[in-house]
């Protein structure tokens, strides 16, 4: 079972990378990004990569340049997020044949995003749209469009986002802080999956 569940591993150093993505995928995550404001996130990408990009896809956040998504496809990542929706990221990241996950907090952004081939809208910060405002822009958008909540969403919440419309989620604290151990951001990962598991079986 492929979860649409996006790990972010916001401070993560290249030493410490594969061991916390082999917890993260042991514990049924197969979606990782390394934020590009991280210590030597093309090293981490690069590393995460190497070990599991057969069984997990991998790429960078915080992706504000077409530069950068160059630099991201080098050190083998092919998961492109953003914060923004920037057109001319969206389009490199789309004529490289990467995923695309560009930031939207309104409808002029999404449809934005959605005409510039964004295979998924990554709706940020939730917690200042709610659940009410997804649902309100999810009546307008195509059928079949990929909302991912991220910002002040978790085990808590799930089942109220996945009921405004929701079809994944992007977890950042909520798994993975700088200094936590593999065996910690695994406890993390394995109740995050129970919830949702359970949020979607709901």
């Amino acid at each position: 079972m492929s979860r649409e569940i996006i790990a972010i591993l916001r401070g993560i150093t290249p030493p410490e990378a594969v061991e916390i993505g082999q917890a993260l995928f042991e514990a049924g995550i197969t979606r990782i990004e390394v934020p590009l404001n991280s210590p030597d996130p093309l090293k981490s990408i690069a590393a995460l990569s190497n070990a599991l990009a057969d069984v997990a896809l991998i790429g960078a956040g915080t992706v504000l340049t077409p530069e950068q998504v160059g630099q991201v496809q080098d050190a083998g990542g092919t998961l492109i997020v953003s914060p923004d929706c920037n057109p001319a990221v969206i389009d490199e990241t789309r004529a490289r044949g990467l995923q695309s996950y560009p930031g939207v907090a309104t409808p002029s952004e999404c449809f934005t995003a959605l005409r510039h081939g964004a295979h998924g809208l990554k709706i940020f910060p939730s917690f200042l749209i709610g659940t009410a405002g997804l649902k309100a822009i999810g009546a307008v958008l195509p059928e079949g469009t990929r909302t991912y909540a991220v910002g002040g969403v978790g085990p808590q919440n799930f089942a109220d986002w996945i009921e405004a419309g929701a079809t994944g989620f992007g977890i950042g604290t909520g798994v993975y802080t700088p200094g936590l151990t593999a065996d910690e951001v695994s406890d993390k990962a394995r109740t995050l999956v129970a919830a949702y598991d359970a949020a979607m079986a709901g």
